[in-house]
């Protein structure tokens, strides 16, 4: 059903919905929802991790192709992996959001000549001010980031929103949009030489579940 090879699953929001799409290829699921501690089903191929370490797994082999949304491949453009299909699925956005009360962005700016950026994504933050012109002091943070503009560590953040529901709770307001994030395919480069057959057969397949 997998073609002989290894897929690295993302635990997280994009979990549910990438099994929902192995399902869909005839893939049976029901041991990896049922066992929240297993991590390793080679049985039907599938490793799970965190999303941030998917490509990790990818490029280094233990997986040949793996599952991870656009905003990981972003902030690990350094990776060494090929990213084949657009999956469609776990569609968020990177954006900027500051206090709704004010612009701390711009009287930063303003004032200091600078901002500061509270965030779990320190390339995409720091590559995105410097393409606009924008001296900003990174802060990365590995918690609820939206507490950041709140106790005034920071002036704003750059982080993931579907909803925008999280932000409005904590009275922040996105201000810029930086890139649509969805899921991708990666594969392993040499996987992709040597398994050419079973992983353009496993695109066709994943094309036709997840863009009909």
């Amino acid at each position: 059903m997998t073609g002989g090879l290894t897929i690295a699953v993302p635990r997280g929001a994009l979990f549910q919905p990438t099994l929902d799409v192995l399902d869909g290829l005839g893939v049976d699921t029901a041991e990896i929802r049922s066992n929240e501690r297993r991590l390793v089903f080679p049985e039907i191929g599938v490793i799970t991790m965190r999303p941030s370490d998917v490509p990790s797994y990818v490029e280094h082999g233990a997986a040949d192709v793996g599952v991870t949304g656009r905003d990981v491949l972003r902030e690990q453009s350094d990776r060494d992996v090929y990213e084949l299909l657009d999956l469609r699925f776990g569609r968020c956005r990177m954006i900027v959001a500051s206090r709704a009360d004010g612009d701390a962005l711009g009287e930063s700016l303003r004032r200091l000549g600078r901002v500061r950026i509270a965030t779990k994504y320190p390339r995409i933050a720091a590559r995105h001010f410097a393409d606009t012109g924008r001296q900003a002091e990174i802060v990365e943070v590995k918690g609820s980031v939206e507490i950041a503009p709140l106790t005034g560590l920071a002036d704003a953040i750059v982080d993931l929103t579907a909803t925008g529901r999280t932000l409005a709770e904590n009275r922040l307001e996105e201000r810029e949009t930086i890139f649509e994030s969805t899921a991708r395919l990666i594969a392993n480069p040499v996987a992709h030489r040597l398994k050419a057959t079973q992983i353009d057969e496993l695109v066709a397949r994943l094309r036709d579940v997840t863009q009909r």
